[in-house]
């Protein structure tokens, strides 16, 4: 089972554990009971709103089953996360393994996040009716650790293409900015969630080196799957929604659900991303030479829509 990402955005809101639930309950008048989600069902709750408590129970539930509890400031951004400190049976082991691995392993990874982004951005751009020959020209430029910071350079390039040539992405801006927080802040939960289960520290990154950072390695890879949340939002911006609302964020949650392109098949975004954890888990052990990095396509139901409309 993926899980649900769920968000708590009103105010006046407590959260609290009874039974195997998250129970929400409104403080104000009778504290009327609002809704129960089941602990087992959670992969993640974003906590996107200034008036709320929660219980220790409850988070210590959450930790145990691995699920992050994330705190979010105004603009949308996590600036917080509760992460469990045992991920998986063999943390440990796959942990020194993590801390032994060599640059060059930790450049060849890099470099080959950053091909698999620029892959994807291109995807976006061909279902947005954008040129994609500026990232896809990028993408066999792309050496060991990525020296030339070619992934930069893809970014100026993207941005403009996707959003218009008067785009800049500003994460304390408004409008499409906010929603653009907003939807990396669910998919960096998810991908928490899986460096955590797949046995690794999120703090040792492969690229990302911010001493203030200690989600390091969770926004290294995290960036191949940015592009499935930034199409999203150029289909939301062409739609005429251009502010974070309710029904902007479940499309923005909903997309991790959407079907994306592996070596598997047709596989579930948050599995995607499960899988790549996992595959530098097992070549940090030595187990295999490559990154289970999703194939150069959009989620498929994303991809349809855009189709229909």
């Amino acid at each position: 089972m993926i899980g649900r990402i769920v968000e708590v955005a009103d105010d006046r809101r407590h959260l609290f554990l009874h039974r195997g639930f998250m129970v929400v309950q409104d403080t104000d008048g009778e504290r009327k009971e609002l809704g129960q989600v089941p602990l087992d069902d959670i992969a993640a709750v974003i906590a996107n709103a200034h008036g709320l408590s929660y219980t220790n129970n409850l988070l210590v539930a959450l930790a145990e089953r691995g699920a992050p509890f994330v705190l979010c400031a105004a603009n949308h951004n996590a600036v917080g996360m509760l992460l469990p400190i045992d991920g998986n049976f063999e943390q440990s082991r796959r942990i020194e393994a993590q801390i032994a691995a060599s640059q060059p392993v930790h450049k060849r990874l890099w470099a080959a996040v950053v091909r698999s982004k620029l892959e994807q951005q291109a995807a976006a751009l061909e279902a947005a009716g954008a040129p994609t020959a500026p990232l896809t020209a990028l993408v066999r430029k792309v050496k060991s650790g990525d020296p030339e910071n070619i992934e930069a350079q893809g970014a100026r390039r993207y941005w403009g293409l996707l959003f218009g040539e008067g785009f800049r992405r500003d994460q304390n801006g408004d409008g499409l900015n906010a929603l653009l927080n907003y939807g990396y802040t669910v998919l960096r939960s998810a991908t928490a969630r899986a460096v955590i289960a797949a046995g690794l520290h999120p703090g040792i990154g492969l690229h990302h080196s911010n001493d203030n950072n200690a989600m390091r390695l969770v926004d290294d890879l995290m960036e191949p799957f940015r592009p499935t949340i930034d199409l999203k939002v150029w289909q939301l911006w062409r739609n005429g929604e251009q502010h974070v609302s309710p029904e902007t964020k479940r499309a923005l949650v909903r997309t991790l659900y959407d079907d994306m392109q592996s070596s598997a098949g047709a596989t579930p975004v948050m599995v995607c991303m499960q899988k790549l954890a996992t595959s530098i888990a097992q070549m940090y052990l030595g187990l295999r030479d490559k990154p289970d990095l999703p194939l150069p396509s959009l989620p498929l139901a994303l991809a349809q829509s855009l189709q229909d409309e």
